[in-house]
């Protein structure tokens, strides 16, 4: 979900909260996926057809695609989440995510926020 649009429909420390969960989410797939590289790696090492060890290397293959792309989306998300919250603290008054949405650039990478109690406006990138 993009900064902005997440920003708008639950604010930002709900939006952060979700984006953590997600990142986190991914961190737990990968777990499964080294279980099930090491199942198909100790069923390969049993296996006495051909097709049984094709299969489990096919499996073996497919468990670590899927580990290295949830491994690259969890450091992504949480990068990402973490880089945005250290721009949710005001300038000005140092509150931290007590904000609300001014205006967003056309791509969303750029997010103009106010503080809700000095008033001050600053710019978070995503």
């Amino acid at each position: 979900m993009r900064l902005a649009d997440g920003i708008r429909q639950h604010g930002f420390r709900k939006w952060y909260e979700r984006e953590l969960l997600q990142s986190h989410g991914h961190m737990v797939l990968l777990l499964f996926c080294t279980l099930g590289i090491l199942g198909s790696l100790e069923a390969a090492s049993s296996a006495r057809t051909l097709a049984d060890k094709v299969t489990d290397l096919l499996t073996t293959l497919l468990c670590a695609g899927a580990g290295l792309w949830s491994l690259r989306r969890y450091l992504y998300l949480l990068s990402h989440a973490e880089a945005v919250a250290n721009q949710a603290s005001c300038p000005a008054c140092g509150t931290y995510a007590r904000f609300k949405l001014l205006q967003a650039s056309t791509d969303g990478r750029l997010v103009n926020v106010g503080c809700r109690q000095c008033e001050h406006h600053w710019d978070i990138e995503s």
